[in-house]
């Protein structure tokens, strides 16, 4: 029986036993979210982390659970993952990571050399990272009630800015910013899941984006929000702003950067790279002509759409041959166990 059982008033109907099945993504994880979580939990849902005050210091507070499969993925794996997306969510309110928790769930028969690499992974990352693992569990499970390992990342951090980043923020005029090229992260662990083999090794952008994120604000560029492009990918990420701040949200295809062998196997596989995960990727909405200067900040950055009214909620992508196309967030997700 799924842990969510324990919130549910009454047995699981329709909608949820389907939204379980595909995996949790979209808008019918949205559904759940904000119908049974929100409702009862009350927490600071718009954003991947909370702020919180502590002692005269401002601190963004963030937990996530990280269930990819295969564990072992071209250019990461599920220990180097848990470390990122965590830090990532940390950076995406404006906070520098201060430490971790890590909580591992082990499925009997486990290979103790295949947690060592992921340990090992992990504590190189946070290394990387410039972030401690400071505290910890460690739980076995029966053999088939898990997935070799499962491990759920805690983080803490410390705002580098005196205002507030929220989805809500975001305004008309403000330019929308994307850190890099989209879709490598689910277009690896895929290849490594089939056993596909392309031209060339797509590898996943796993990584720490705290640095480019913090770099923005120091620079006085100003920032309304930002939000890491992990499920859902940068579609959906900017719907979900959109719907929070009540603006419409106009994307230019042409100027977002997707490589080739991505495009290509998105194409092979059915799937849209605008959805696709990505664990190294966000998108900032920064004011009225701050666009180029922080598009020059980031590597492989690029301005790729504008804000342009209240009341809407909307996103439209004008295509390459110039026509409009509304983005509306997918029922279920595309990739499931993505991260």
């Amino acid at each position: 029986m799924s842990d969510f059982a324990l919130f549910c008033p009454a047995p699981l109907g329709e909608r949820e036993r389907v939204l379980m099945a595909h995996g949790g993504g979209g808008r019918l994880m949205r559904e759940l979210i904000e119908g049974l979580f929100a409702a009862r939990l009350k927490p600071q849902h718009e954003t991947d982390a909370a702020t919180l005050a502590a002692g005269g210091a401002r601190l963004a507070f963030t937990t996530d659970s990280f269930v990819v499969r295969p564990i072992f993925f071209p250019g990461g794996d599920i220990g180097s993952l848990a470390v990122h997306g965590t830090v990532n969510d940390l950076a995406m309110a404006g906070a520098e990571p201060v430490a971790l928790s890590a909580a591992f769930i082990l499925e009997e028969g486990l290979e103790m050399e295949t947690l060592r690499r992921v340990v090992d992974s992990m504590a190189q990352a946070a290394q990387r990272a410039g972030v401690r693992i400071v505290t910890g569990d460690t739980k076995v499970v029966e053999r088939g009630h898990a997935d070799q390992i499962y491990i759920t990342t805690t983080g803490i951090g410390v705002l580098a800015h005196d205002g507030e980043l929220a989805p809500g923020r975001a305004a008309p005029g403000d330019e929308v910013v994307l850190s890099g090229d989209i879709g490598r992260h689910g277009m690896a662990v895929m290849s490594a899941r089939e056993g596909l083999t392309f031209e060339s090794e797509i590898v996943s952008d796993s990584a720490p984006v705290h640095r480019e994120a913090l770099g923005l604000l120091e620079n006085g560029v100003r920032v309304h929000c930002m939000r890491d492009l992990t499920r859902g990918g940068l579609a959906s990420a900017v719907i979900e702003i959109a719907r929070a701040a009540g603006v419409r949200v106009e994307l230019d295809e042409a100027r977002i950067p997707v490589r080739e062998d991505v495009r290509a196997a998105c194409e092979l596989l059915g799937f849209d790279p605008l959805y696709v995960a990505n664990e190294g990727r966000f998108v900032a909405f920064v004011a009225a002509g701050e666009g180029e200067r922080a598009a020059a900040l980031l590597p492989g950055g690029a301005v790729i759409g504008k804000v342009l009214e209240t009341g809407a909620g909307a996103v439209t992508l004008r295509s390459l041959i110039g026509a409009a196309r509304v983005l509306d967030l997918l029922s279920g997700e595309q990739l499931p166990r993505i991260c």
